[in-house]
């Protein structure tokens, strides 16, 4: 079930499958991305090869295993996902290797705590607007009617008027703190409702497009009736899901590559393109590139022959969100059997979120039951550039035994930090420079959530659907059907407040 508007984008027709000899198509990165990409050219025939630089597909998502302390084999990753019920195009990769849904696991709550006290949940709301944001406004500390006056409506009504991708023209220009001004909402509400949701992409407001802030609003809240509640994997990301893609892959006949680092992709002697990866080189028909921003920048670098000065340009203007840094604390004590699995936090010093692990993952549920200890996980995003890991990870400690008192007399039995600086950067004004899925060379394509597309999708989705998208603009070169896409509503869907909205920004 979806959303009764949510918005097709249809296939690309052609044939169903190749016929003869099919093309090579190699596939740098094994994220969503490259793993969408990958899955839908194999499942129409053509022989891929999908290099992936790590030793674990999934990428950002993806997960590895250590030992602990105590001789416990556990997995680790990079930290806590959400999977909206919004995230068609994602949900749809899963469904070829979960198609009864069992991979992921409902959280019944998405709440907010600020420092001051105040704590929103979205549990229990409608979720079709005007009536979400009604019921949110009746039982919200922090959005009183009272303080409803002094809210800039002409301003805050734009957000009822998203429409991909006008929004971008309209809004791009502008830093989200900036936005966030203008519309006035109470302070606490600034914290909780919009700064928590702006620093889900690793960046402060000050470094955030206002652009992208709306957006995300109507797609988790205003423009989808999904609601802003999600599920999460129910086991590591590797056992659940990526591992049995890869799988599924296999049997499709593609190669899968694993730790090998792609360095370059030059012109081929026998085939188009020729990919260097280690010591040795892959020729193929066609390219996508699905890599992160650093190594998406390193292999263009290393490729003079790729695009044209203003692509190369554009890729290499691309820039990542600041550090963030994820700690992982196996406990000798559980936590309050109340707290809920995630908990968005905001005024918290360094901390922007607790996961407690075994209220929800099978493998950390077990490791408590056979101890007696806890799981729990902090992220804090955006690090100033003066805050070394050390200094964060001890300020991250500090906030948890605040946050959750019971934490001050637990022993640490083991823990693991990755300190990371590889998402992508949403800028003001970057939108018209961020490349897209097409390439001036027509059989190269990009994908990632690095990626601009012209469709109301974020995060973890946006990486699913250029995917899709690039294997389809392949796929459409070849005459060989593609995939359907789907979205939110490009645009505000109550047409009454969204008329208003036009005609207050143009009065």
């Amino acid at each position: 079930m979806r959303d009764r508007r949510a918005v097709r984008v249809p296939a690309p027709a052609g044939r169903p499958q190749f016929d003869g000899d099919a093309p090579v198509v190699a596939v740098v990165g094994g994220g969503i991305a490259g793993l969408a990409a990958s899955t839908l050219l194999a499942e129409r025939g053509a022989r891929v090869v999908l290099c992936e630089r790590e030793d674990y597909l999934g990428g950002r998502v993806g997960g590895w295993s250590t030992r602990l302390a105590d001789g416990s084999e556990a997995t680790m990753t990079r930290g806590f996902h959400a999977f909206f019920r919004q995230y068609y195009n994602l949900r749809a990769l899963l469904k070829r290797v979960d198609p009864a849904g069992c991979a992921l696991t409902a959280l019944p709550d998405y709440p907010l705590q600020h420092a001051s006290g105040h704590r929103d949940s979205f549990a229990g709301l409608p979720t079709t607007v005007p009536w979400n944001a009604l019921a949110f406004l009746r039982s919200s500390p922090t959005f009183r009617w009272r303080d409803l006056p002094g809210i800039n409506a002409r301003a805050a009504l734009s957000l009822l008027d998203v429409s991909v991708p006008r929004v971008y023209e309209e809004l791009d220009g502008l830093d989200a703190a900036t936005y966030l001004e203008r519309i006035r909402f109470p302070r606490a509400a600034h914290a909780l409702a919009f700064e928590v949701f702006s620093r889900s992409f690793f960046a402060h407001p000050t470094r955030m497009s206002a652009a992208e802030l709306a957006v995300m609003f109507h797609i988790y809240f205003l423009g989808s009736d999904e609601g802003l509640l999600f599920d999460v994997a129910a086991d590591p990301f590797p056992h659940g899901l990526w591992d049995p893609l890869g799988r599924h892959l296999a049997s499709l006949g593609a190669t899968l590559c694993t730790g090998a680092e792609v360095r370059s992709v030059q012109p081929g002697e026998n085939r188009r393109y020729s990919v260097t990866i280690g010591g040795g080189a892959i020729e193929a028909d066609a390219v996508v590139l699905a890599a992160d921003v650093p190594g998406l920048r390193s292999v263009v670098e290393a490729s003079p022959s790729l695009g044209d000065a203003a692509w190369r340009e554009r890729v290499a203007g691309l820039r990542t969100a600041p550090r963030f840094l994820v700690s992982r604390y196996w406990l000798d004590r559980p936590v309050d059997a109340d707290r809920p699995g995630f908990l968005g936090t905001g005024g918290h010093d360094l901390l922007d979120n607790i996961s407690v692990l075994d209220h929800y993952e099978h493998e950390a549920r077990a490791w408590a039951a056979r101890t007696g200890g806890s799981v729990v996980e902090l992220h804090g995003y955006a690090l100033p550039s003066d805050v070394d890991e050390a200094d964060a990870r001890k300020r991250l400690w500090d906030q948890l035994t605040e946050v959750y008192p019971e934490t001050k007399s637990a022993v640490v039995v083991d823990e693991r930090h990755e300190l990371r600086e590889d998402c992508p950067l949403f800028p003001a004004g970057g939108y018209a420079r961020r490349p897209g899925v097409r390439t001036p060379d027509e059989f190269l394509v990009l994908a990632g959530d690095l990626v601009r597309i012209d469709l109301p999708v974020a995060l973890m989705e946006r990486a699913a659907t250029t995917g899709f998208a690039a294997a389809n603009r392949l796929l459409s070169r070849w005459g060989v059907a593609g995939t359907e896409l789907w979205t939110v509503p490009r645009e505000g869907r109550v047409p009454l407040l969204r008329g208003a909205a036009r005609r207050w920004r143009t009065a």
